[in-house]
């Protein structure tokens, strides 16, 4: 007896979605709830289980393929008939594929995937051992490299090498780790940043090699100032991304945030403003209880849920940069539910936190962390990225002053948060202290959101935190 595995509803608005990658074969014996297979929607990417156990017998849709909700995926029967679709699969489809031209690849691709990446990895991988100034040591490195990527071939996955993402690629290379001696934890053999993190720890070949060059200039230059510049100078150096020379194709999450970036931008009037506010009474507050909060609610006491707590108070009283338009009418939501940008491997996704006027520090800290988290490891529901009316994104922990954040329709305004930085301002009668600032950075639809209007929201929000009275209410632990 046959069951088919048919593509399940994603979430209230999802209507079709798309084969990223199959995790299983034709002929593979599966558990019930084994994930047979990855698909990617407009909201988020997530496996699909399979409902019995037994062995997939056919496939119906290839990877890269769309298709709708209650569509079949495969089918999955007891093992009695799998050999003979296995047989007939490539006689009967081989006709189907091979009338259009494009598909006739797709068929190939399972054969000639594992050796592709094989032989352009060591490509790549060459600049990025010569590139940095270690020049003694690149042979050393360069050993072992060419005799790792041979027995790679044999491992590598029925269906090509694993996905190794651009971040993934850029922290192998940072630390010195061969991805092609690791064997990934991850969906399908997915090498994942904490496979890499963890050879990188039992292996740290990065600081020996630093040994070799500081060594030699040492009796070039005068004794410990000379070592100084070549440390610091080493230290500034970008690393080369795998990334260099190549194409790949768009994910279909980010053929949606492209798509939808374009739309923002050509359907809206966009403008920013912004202030700088001095967070050093917050910056003072926060010091003084991160300990007792730690050990009270098992969360870091950062910046974030200070802002985002001085925002929704904002919000309630300038209701304008919380509003929605729809058609000529302006739609004043009687709730603020905050969209926190998430920056992941697979691009921007903004998890929602409902409801958040009623809710203190601890718990908004408590909820980012834990929608963050989620978001990073793929184990969001859709519904837990809709349904936002204002957006925070915190760009300064990457280090940025302010940007110009782009407005999420249907969405009125977004908040960029720079980084906190102590420098010397004046302050009183003309003196000079140093002080915490930060830069609020607030985007929005000037088709109905004025300056004015921007002014007022920013100018409440910096008022509240250059006071930094926030109670213990407001604290909440």
């Amino acid at each position: 007896m046959s069951t088919n595995v048919n593509l399940p509803a994603l979430g209230e608005s999802v209507t079709e979605g798309t084969v990223t990658r199959w995790l299983k074969k034709v002929g593979d014996t599966v558990a019930v709830d084994e994930p047979i297979v990855e698909v990617s929607t407009d909201k988020v990417d997530t496996e699909i289980p399979s409902p019995v156990a037994g062995v997939i017998e056919e496939i119906f849709a290839q990877e890269d393929e769309t298709i709708e909700v209650g569509a079949p995926l495969a089918r999955i029967g007891d093992g009695g008939g799998s050999a003979e679709p296995a047989a007939a699969a490539p006689v009967a489809e081989a006709p189907a594929v091979a009338e259009p031209v494009v598909e006739a690849p797709v068929v190939e691709a399972p054969v000639a995937a594992p050796v592709e990446p094989v032989v352009v990895a060591p490509v790549v991988a060459e600049p990025v051992i010569v590139s940095p100034p270690v020049v003694a040591p690149a042979p050393v490195a360069e050993a072992p490299a060419a005799p790792a990527s041979n027995p790679a071939v044999p491992a590598t996955p029925r269906f090509g090498s694993p996905y190794v993402s651009p971040i993934v690629r850029k922290l192998a290379h940072d630390r010195g780790v061969d991805l092609n001696g690791i064997v990934g934890t991850g969906i399908g053999g997915r090498i994942r940043k904490e496979d890499v993190l963890a050879v990188a720890v039992a292996s740290p070949a990065v600081a020996p090699t630093a040994a070799p060059v500081a060594a030699p200039s040492v009796p070039a230059a005068p004794a410990v100032p000379a070592a100084a510049p070549v440390a610091a100078a080493a230290a500034t150096v970008a690393a080369v991304s795998a990334l260099r020379g190549t194409r790949v194709p768009m994910s279909r999450l980010r053929k949606v945030i492209a798509e939808r970036a374009v739309q923002s931008m050509v359907s809206t009037a966009q403008l920013t403003t912004v202030v700088e506010v001095d967070v050093t009474n917050v910056a003072n507050l926060r010091d003084a209880i991160k300990a007792d909060f730690l050990a009270k609610t098992g969360q870091k006491l950062t910046f974030l849920p200070f802002f985002v707590k001085a925002s929704v108070e904002a919000l309630q009283a300038f209701p304008i940069i919380n509003s929605t338009v729809q058609g000529d009418d302006i739609v004043y939501p009687a709730f603020e539910n905050i969209s926190i940008a998430v920056d992941t491997e697979r691009g921007l996704l903004t998890p929602v936190v409902k409801d958040a006027s009623g809710k203190s520090i601890a718990a908004l800290s408590a909820e980012i962390a834990d929608l963050a988290a989620r978001t990073r490891d793929n184990k969001l529901t859709p519904d837990e990225l809709q349904g936002g009316t204002f957006t925070v994104t915190n760009t300064g922990s990457r280090g940025a002053l302010f940007d110009t954040p782009v407005v999420f329709l249907p969405q009125s305004a977004i908040l960029g948060l720079g980084t906190v930085v102590k420098r010397p301002v004046v302050v009183g009668e003309d003196s000079i202290a140093i002080r915490s600032m930060v830069y609020l950075a607030l985007s929005y639809d000037h088709r109905i959101v004025d300056g004015a209007d921007a002014a007022r929201f920013l100018g409440t929000m910096k008022a509240r935190l250059e006071a930094g009275a926030f109670t213990s209410t407001d604290l909440g632990y």
